[in-house]
This record gives C-alpha cells, sequence and structure tokens, in this order.
C-alpha cells in the first residue's frame, strides 16, 4: 500500500512539474506562442483553477493557499498582458 500511494504522489507530482516547466517556457518563449494563443491561456487557468480547488476539497491550507496564490498571479499576468 505504501508503494502504491508513493507512485501515486510522485505521478501526479511530475505532471504538475511539467506543467509549470511547460509553461515557464511558453511564457519565456521569444515568439510569444503562449500569449498568442487563447486555448494554451485557458487551458492553463483551467489547470490552476481546478487544482485550487482540489486543494481546497482535499488537502492542507497551506497547499491550498499556494495555489490560490497561483492562480490570482496567472490571472494577474493575464490581466497585465492585455489577453
Amino acid at each position: 500500500m505504501w508503494r502504491a500511494g508513493v507512485g501515486f504522489h510522485a505521478s501526479h507530482s511530475i505532471g504538475a512539474v511539467s506543467f509549470s516547466l511547460i509553461y515557464a517556457y511558453l511564457a519565456l518563449e521569444p515568439t510569444q506562442l503562449l500569449f498568442k494563443s487563447p486555448f494554451l491561456l485557458s487551458l492553463g487557468l483551467a489547470y490552476l483553477a481546478l487544482v485550487a480547488i482540489l486543494c481546497r476539497l482535499y488537502w492542507f491550507r497551506a497547499p491550498f493557499w499556494g495555489m490560490a496564490l497561483a492562480t490570482s498571479l496567472y490571472v494577474g499576468a493575464l490581466i497585465a498582458n492585455g489577453a
């Protein structure tokens, strides 16, 4: 049971880290591909909002507040960029 739990958490952590790395790359990419794509912007916001909801429902306060901050910073970046 312990190994299953470790595998579950490791796989989901890899997903979160992959999301972060891909979106960080897209945000810094010279052609501004991320900021020109409403689909990618919406997908990023949906992912962050869903993880924040999961944190609120199932996890502790610290992960929820971290995800709430990340989501609000993402929205702030969208507003600042004029998207």
